[in-house]
């Protein structure tokens, strides 16, 4: 397996196009589209938010029940949520414009939306950005990176990733798109994205796949706290690869995994790095946990906590943040038998060790801490499960971005 260049474009038969449709934003691209030249087996997860936005409604039912999908038509500036019948009304107006212009069924299109919650999504400003990303969709690495760029909201950065591995004898690539910078929490999938890939797998099985990746990827990163309405993750898998038919478990199947993995980690660092008004990526590795569950729920708990964050963007080495958050996070371990210890490029620092403080350099804990990545791993000594979970500090600028999101 290796890393190769651009995102969504990069597998085989896959298009793409970022066009600017005036939707909310008047100076950027803020349509996406993502199509393939076969049919394509579908698999998603969506925001567990009881609140759902129409375009998570629509793609739930459709990722259910359609044979294939082909398309996938994004939006940003507007959420598309909580917009009653007229908001359900666009998404099937949506799916049908595509269709037409593509000569597929609407029921093979997914919809996205991105933005500001409670506004409808003026019909003839989608209508017309469908028939320009149609118009201007290429298969270049350059349209994956416009695709990229056209679904960003707050987000400082495209964000793209893409993969090749063997399976079966034949070159697989993966490639993947996502936007999420705010309303960013490990809640099952906090933000949008889109992975796109050339291997032959049936739809059972790449569900399956998608389904358990999440939970060590995408549901390990927090920004806010705050759970999307419109959180999706989709895969299209078009099987231009011409592997045999992934159908089972087995060396195929893990091949696979072990490829979508890389993507999902990569793409959901780079949120977690991208966080609104972040100055650094936060890691919390947990190691010698008693079970994965108590790994899990340790690591998501120091990095959503707004206390730990802060500390961070301050450069503090407040270690009893951190123990703090270790302490409420429902799994149980002895706090006298903990180690505690900050890294990154600047060092590794031993801060807390048998329920008391280290004998450490507070310059040079500093100095870990004033890095672009820091990791702060704690050793449960309980056992032998670990987990890493991925977040950033929280500074002054996210209250001044999100004072005025709307405007």
């Amino acid at each position: 397996m290796k890393q190769t260049e651009g995102g969504v474009t990069a597998a085989k038969g896959f298009s793409a196009a970022g066009v600017c449709a005036s939707i909310k934003y008047k100076d950027r691209l803020d349509m996406a589209l993502i199509t393939s030249k076969a049919p394509c087996r579908a698999a998603g997860t969506f925001t567990q938010n009881v609140v759902k936005a129409a375009p998570v409604v629509w793609d739930q039912k459709i990722v259910e029940r359609s044979s294939f999908v082909q398309a996938i038509v994004a939006n940003a500036g507007i959420a598309n949520a909580c917009t009653g019948a007229q908001g359900m009304e666009c998404c099937e107006w949506e799916a049908e414009c595509a269709g037409e212009l593509l000569g597929i069924p609407k029921e093979a299109v997914l919809v996205a939306s991105t933005g500001v919650i409670g506004m409808q999504i003026p019909v003839e400003k989608i209508t017309s950005g469908i028939k320009m990303l149609v118009q201007a969709q290429k298969d270049t690495l350059e349209a994956g990176w416009e695709a990229a760029r056209a679904i960003m909201t707050t987000d400082t950065v495209p964000k793209q990733i893409a993969v090749e591995t063997e399976i079966g004898g034949k070159k697989v690539t993966l490639g993947g798109i996502c936007k999420g910078s705010g309303m960013i929490h490990p809640n099952m999938c906090t933000m949008l994205c889109f992975i796109t890939t050339d291997a032959n797998i049936s739809k059972e099985m790449l569900q399956k796949a998608v389904s358990a990746d999440v939970v060590d990827s995408f549901n390990m990163i927090s920004v806010d706290g705050d759970t999307s309405t419109n959180d999706t993750l989709l895969v299209l898998a078009n099987g231009l690869a011409g592997n045999p038919e992934i159908t089972q478990e087995g060396r195929d199947y893990d091949a696979f995994c072990e490829a979508l993995h890389f993507v999902t980690i990569s793409l959901a660092k780079k949120m977690a790095g991208d966080g609104e008004g972040a100055t650094a990526l936060f890691e919390a590795k947990v190691v010698g946990a008693a079970t994965k569950e108590d790994a899990r729920k340790l690591a998501k708990s120091v990095i959503c906590s707004s206390l730990t964050k802060a500390a961070v963007f301050g450069h503090d080495a407040n270690w009893g943040r951190i123990l703090c958050a270790l302490g409420y996070s429902g799994a149980a371990f002895d706090p006298e038998n903990v180690d505690l210890y900050l890294e990154s490029r600047a060092g590794r620092l031993h801060i807390f060790g048998n329920g008391v403080a280290c004998d450490y350099s507070e310059k040079e804990a500093a100095n870990i801490l004033s890095q672009p990545e820091v990791t702060a791993l704690a050793d449960m000594h309980m056992g032998g499960e670990e987990a890493s979970a991925w977040g950033c500090d929280l500074s002054y600028d996210y209250v001044r971005i999100n004072a005025d999101y709307r405007s």
